[in-house]
């Protein structure tokens, strides 16, 4: 009895085993940004496998704090790919019979945001098989700069770095003389896999192009520099140079200052100037200065008049000049009494 009972779970066993079985193991994949991930997920099916086939792919995302995300989904005979918005249209299966048995997938133009673990789950009832593959995406060196820090002349100590813009680490370095001789000094072969080489009391021996390569797991990219190593500069003329220019631009800028005040106060002069000549103009003709040369007037009409008009003339002419306009200009001389000539005929004798 026990013999027949080990016999049946045997059996059980062994059409469990041979039942739906993910061919493809576990593993680790990685991938420069930009570029398209293969994760691999093929299966095969046991005579015993007569339901539907599911094929469902799932991303636990690097942030622990997201939950499992369905990124695509075959299902009925049919594919749905836009569960996952991140992922919508990015991800694809690769082959176009899924019931052949590979449930691979490609994700393209990859993104950081894409790292995480895959889970493939393939179910053909009463088969169900599942594998995971780790995504890691990486970034390129790009952006490589090379250039020298500090002054190159002989006997000067300064430094030739290399910068990457961007590259996931870890980040290998080496550098490389490309002109003249092929090694670089010895001093700087402890530098050769660094970012920065030190140079210290440079010769002109140093001089030449140079060419550093930055490299991490998933690609490379390089720079140049040439460096001239030279005597040293005339630093007392550079000095003398330099405060003589200060000197002219201090002198122009007394000059500029000086013309702007001169042309403030011609201007304020002029102003007062003209301010002053409407105050001095003399005020218009009063009725006075009107009046005496009325009288003047009536003065020398009145020579000409007969005696027996002349009393009533001047009586009427001098009424009508106003008293006040006589009041108001007491500084004005006081005229003499005018003293009248005049002629007449009487029995053919002019009398004056």
């Amino acid at each position: 009895m026990a013999l027949l009972l080990r016999l049946v779970l045997l059996c059980g066993v062994a059409d469990f085993t041979s039942s739906l079985s993910i061919t493809t193991p576990d593993q680790m994949i990685e991938k420069a940004k930009g570029e398209t991930a293969y994760l691999p997920c093929k299966f095969t099916l046991s005579p015993e496998d007569q339901g539907p086939l599911d094929i469902e792919w799932l991303l636990s995302p690097a942030d622990n704090q997201k939950v499992d995300q369905v990124i695509i989904l075959y299902s009925g005979d049919k594919i749905y790919d836009d569960y996952y918005q991140d992922l919508k249209g990015r991800v694809h299966f690769t082959s176009s019979d899924l019931k052949s048995g590979d449930a691979s997938i490609n994700v393209t133009n990859l993104r950081l945001s894409d790292i995480g673990t895959y889970q493939c789950k393939v179910k053909k009832a009463p088969g169900v098989g599942n594998k995971k593959i780790q995504l890691t995406v990486l970034v390129k060196p790009s952006g490589i700069r090379c250039y020298v820090d500090g002054s190159e002349e002989i006997g000067n100590d300064f430094k030739l770095k290399c910068e990457p813009k961007e590259g996931s680490l870890p980040l290998q370095y080496e550098w490389q003389k490309l002109s003249n001789s092929q090694k670089l000094p010895t001093l700087w072969l402890p530098d050769m896999k660094s970012p920065v080489i030190s140079v210290k009391n440079a010769s002109t021996e140093y001089s030449g192009t140079y060419s550093c390569t930055v490299t991490n797991r998933v690609g490379s990219d390089q720079c140049q520099l040439r460096l001239n190593v030279v005597p040293p500069s005339n630093r007392a003329g550079t000095i003398a140079g330099a405060i003589v220019g200060i000197l002219l631009a201090l002198v122009l800028i007394g000059l500029i200052v000086f013309c702007c005040r001169k042309k403030r106060r011609e201007e304020k002069y002029e102003k007062e100037v003209h301010h002053d000549i409407r105050e001095d103009v003399p005020p218009p003709k009063s009725r006075a200065s009107t009046a005496r040369s009325y009288i003047g007037s009536n003065h020398s009409s009145l020579g000409s008049m007969s005696p027996s008009n002349m009393e009533g003339y001047a009586k009427t002419q001098y009424n009508q000049v106003p008293s006040e306009d006589f009041e108001r200009t007491p500084q004005s001389p006081t005229l003499p009494p005018a003293k009248f000539k005049y002629a007449y005929k009487t029995d053919g004798i002019t009398v004056v």
